[in-house]
């Protein structure tokens, strides 16, 4: 496959720098869209590929965040689709010797993310049914726009309105009873 030179006056390293400048954000993001860190990993390189191969087609002055939040969206949902035609055979002997042998070994990445989250917090966002998830995930976390979120997940601009505000009010609701179970529950004030 050939590569396309960027146009004359078009700096290659810059952009490497500046789009690698990201590769925190879209594996945080890769991770809650795969649940799996080599998932994760393989995501974030298929789109950093993607978005060196296209360099060329990204327009300077643009928010390059949202455009590899885009590719890494599209490249997942390519992912999917391809996984549901090529269902994968399950040794359930060999996961079951798997779940044995004690605990998942986490990356450093898995284990700051999940670091930075508290227990309740985290169960509870990973809870949310996926598009919740997302829409929440990249509002609150990532920061992105609600234009820059409708390109991204490819829907309008109110479907991600209220997605945020559904994820939201699930969110809340599913750390409160997380956290009520835990007997951490609010303590209101009777006057």
């Amino acid at each position: 496959m050939a590569f396309r030179r960027p146009p004359a006056g078009r700096d290659e390293n810059g952009f490497a720098d500046a789009a690698l400048s990201h590769i925190d954000s879209l594996y945080g993001t890769a991770l809650r869209l795969t649940r799996r860190a080599a998932d994760a990993e393989d995501l974030v390189q298929d789109t950093y590929l993607k978005a060196f191969r296209s360099s060329h087609q990204f327009e300077p002055g643009t928010n390059l965040k949202a455009w590899l939040f885009t590719i890494l969206h599209n490249t997942f949902r390519n992912m999917r689709r391809h996984d549901g035609r090529n269902p994968v055979d399950v040794d359930s002997e060999a996961v079951e010797r798997a779940s044995d042998d004690g605990p998942e070994v986490q990356s450093p990445e898995q284990i700051l993310s999940r670091a930075t989250l508290d227990v309740d917090l985290q169960a509870a966002l990973d809870a949310l049914p996926e598009a919740f998830r997302q829409a929440v995930w990249l509002r609150d976390v990532e920061e992105l726009s609600y234009a820059e979120m409708a390109k991204v997940l490819d829907v309008p601009m109110g479907t991600v309105m209220s997605r945020i505000s559904r994820g939201r009010r699930a969110l809340s609701e599913g750390l409160q009873a997380r956290r009520a179970g835990h007997g951490v529950g609010l303590v209101r004030k009777h006057g």
